[in-house]
C-alpha cells in the first residue's frame, strides 16, 4: 500500500505557486470544467442541473 505525503504534495503546489501565481486559478478552472463534464453524465431525473454542454 502507498505511503500517502500530505506534505510533499503541498510543498509541491507551493513551489508551483511561488513561480506563478495565476496557476491555482488555471486548476481550479480545470476542475470546474471537469466537474461540469461529469455531472452532464447524470440522469436528468436526479435533479442536478446539468452545465450547457455546447457552451464549452
Amino acid at each position: 500500500m502507498p505511503t500517502v505525503r500530505h506534505a510533499d504534495y503541498i510543498a509541491s503546489w507551493l513551489e508551483v505557486l511561488r513561480e506563478d501565481n495565476r496557476a491555482i486559478v488555471r486548476a481550479a478552472s480545470q476542475a470546474s470544467k471537469a466537474a461540469d463534464w461529469l455531472l452532464g453524465f447524470l440522469p436528468e431525473e436526479i435533479g442536478v442541473a446539468r452545465p450547457n454542454r455546447e457552451a464549452a
